[in-house]
């Protein structure tokens, strides 16, 4: 059977009440993620929406909100050591992993405590590049 599934639109990470501004400097300022308009129907359930690639991350508020500390997003990047380092001068502390061989990775949380994964092929080739 044939997938009906064409492709990944975005993932949303939950966040706690007031997690704007925190997002923004987060994603928006270390990570240097572009801030998308959220549709002006969605804009009261707070919360907030930024570029990732050809896809999309939103950071939605959850009530009663835990973070979650397996399931995770892992964002592929260029130049992983200037990101760790860039993230480590932040106080955000970062855990390498050896555990996928090919690959560089490191473990790190948002704001909130969410687990988000940062990755990069060990040989860059037009063949593992996204997009």
């Amino acid at each position: 059977m044939a997938s009906l599934v064409l492709d990944l639109d975005h993932v949303q990470l939950a966040a706690p009440k007031g997690c704007e501004l925190a997002a923004r400097a987060f994603f928006g300022g270390l990570l240097g993620l572009a801030e998308l308009d959220k549709p002006q129907s969605l804009r009261a359930r707070g919360g907030c929406w930024f570029q990732v690639g050809s896809r999309q991350l939103h950071i939605g508020v959850e009530e009663r909100f835990r973070p979650s500390l397996k399931a995770h997003p892992a964002f592929a990047v260029r130049e992983i050591e200037a990101l760790f380092e860039r993230l480590a001068r932040s106080h955000i502390e970062c855990r390498w992993d050896a555990a996928i061989e090919g690959r560089r990775r490191f473990f790190a949380n948002d704001p909130w405590g969410n687990r988000l994964e940062f990755t990069e092929p060990l040989s860059i080739s037009p063949s593992n590049l996204p997009g």
